[in-house]
C-alpha cells in the first residue's frame, strides 16, 4: 500500500505539467486582452503598453509559461492581475468556504441518495422504486442554476425562510480561527454565527447536491440489485436469516464498491469548484472566483486555480482507491 500511495504521488508530476501546459495555452488563445481589461477600453496605447510590460505579456507565450512554471515550482502560482494579491492566498482564502459547501452537499447526497437505492433495491418494482427512480432522473435531468434560482424564490423570496446569497448574515461578526465558519463558530462558542451559517449553507447545499445525489441513488440501485442476485446471498436467506439482515449487513457491504466510486468522483468535482451553485447563490468560494477571474481575464488566476483543481481531483482519486481496501479485504495494491 505504500509504494502504491508513493507511485500515485509520483504520477502528480506528469499530470499536472500536462494539465498547467493545457490551461496556459487555451487561457491566451481566448479573446481578449487583460491589459485593455485593466486600463479601460479608452485608455491609451502607451497605457496599455505599459500593463502589458509589467505583467509580462508582451513576451512570448513560451516564455510566459517558462516563468510562471519557475514560480510554481516554489509554491507561488502567481498575483492576480486584478486585484495585485497572490493566487495562492487567495485561493487559500476561498477553499474553507468551498470544502464547507462541498462537505454539506455531499452529506445530503450519500445519505439520501443511498438510502433510496438500498430501498428501491430491495423493493424493486414497487411504487417507492418508481418514485425514487423518478425523483432520480429529475435530479439529474435538473440545471444547477434553474433550480437554484427556484429555490432562492420558494425559501426566500416567497417563504421568507432561508437567506439567498452569502456566506453569513452581514449583522454577525466573529473570530475565525481555521476560516471553516462552523467550526470557527463553535470554537469561539458564537452560536448566533454557528446558525447564520447553516442556514446559509442549506439552499446552495440542495442545489449542488441534487445531481451527485441521484447519481448515487441509481448506482446503489443497480449494485445492490446485482449483489442480490448472487448466490452467498440465497444461501443466507436459506439460513433463516431475516431480510433486514440479509440486505443491511450483507448486500450493502459487497454493493458499496461502484457507490464509492461515483461518491469520489462526485466530491472530487464538486471541491473542484461548484462554479454554477456559488455564482448563483453569491457564495466567496473558488467557483465564484475563477468565474470572476476569466470575465477579467485574469491570467494567472484562472491558471493557478485549474492546476488547484487538477491537485484536488487526483488526491481525491487517491483517498478513494484506498478507501476500496478498507470495504472490500479482497482488493490489494501492489
Amino acid at each position: 500500500m505504500k509504494w502504491y500511495i508513493i507511485k500515485r504521488l509520483l504520477m502528480l508530476i506528469p499530470v499536472l505539467l500536462g494539465v498547467s501546459i493545457l490551461s496556459f495555452s487555451l487561457i491566451h488563445l481566448a479573446p481578449g486582452d487583460p491589459a485593455i481589461t485593466i486600463a479601460g477600453e479608452h485608455a491609451s496605447i502607451q497605457t496599455i503598453n505599459a500593463i502589458r510590460e509589467k505583467y509580462g505579456l508582451d513576451k512570448p507565450i513560451t516564455t510566459q509559461y517558462w516563468i510562471w512554471l519557475k514560480q510554481v515550482l516554489k509554491g507561488d502560482l502567481g498575483r492576480s492581475i486584478v486585484s495585485n494579491e497572490s493566487v495562492t492566498k487567495e485561493i487559500a482564502d476561498r477553499f474553507p468556504n468551498t470544502f464547507e459547501l462541498t462537505m454539506f452537499s455531499m452529506f445530503f447526497a450519500i445519505i439520501i441518495g443511498c438510502i433510496a437505492g438500498i430501498i428501491s433495491a430491495s423493493r424493486q418494482y414497487s411504487i417507492l422504486d418508481y418514485s425514487f427512480m423518478g425523483l432520480a432522473l429529475f435530479g439529474v435531468s435538473m440545471p444547477v442554476f434553474w433550480l437554484g434560482i427556484m429555490l432562492m424564490m420558494i425559501f426566500g423570496v416567497f417563504l421568507k425562510w432561508l437567506p439567498i446569497s452569502g456566506r453569513i448574515s452581514m449583522m454577525i461578526s466573529f473570530q475565525q480561527i481555521t476560516g471553516f465558519y462552523l467550526l470557527d463558530s463553535l470554537l469561539t462558542g458564537n452560536f448566533e454565527a454557528f446558525i447564520s451559517s447553516l442556514r446559509h449553507l442549506i439552499l446552495p447545499s440542495i442545489a449542488l447536491a441534487t445531481i451527485p445525489m441521484a447519481t448515487i441513488a441509481r448506482i446503489t440501485r443497480s449494485s445492490m440489485l446485482e449483489v442480490l442476485r448472487q448466490d452467498f446471498i440465497r444461501t443466507e436467506r436459506a439460513k433463516g436469516l431475516s431480510e433486514r439482515m440479509v440486505i443491511y449487513k450483507h448486500a450493502v457491504r459487497n454493493a458499496m464498491i461502484p457507490v464509492v466510486t461515483v461518491i469520489g468522483l462526485n466530491f472530487g468535482l464538486l471541491l473542484s469548484g461548484a462554479i454554477l451553485t456559488e455564482t448563483v447563490f453569491s457564495w466567496p468560494g473558488i467557483g465564484r472566483y475563477i468565474v470572476n477571474a476569466v470575465n477579467m481575464r485574469d491570467y494567472p488566476a484562472v491558471q493557478g486555480c485549474i492546476l488547484f483543481f487538477a491537485f484536488m481531483f487526483v488526491i481525491v482519486n487517491l483517498i478513494t482507491d484506498i478507501v476500496y481496501v478498507y470495504i472490500d479485504p479482497r482488493i490489494h495494491y501492489g
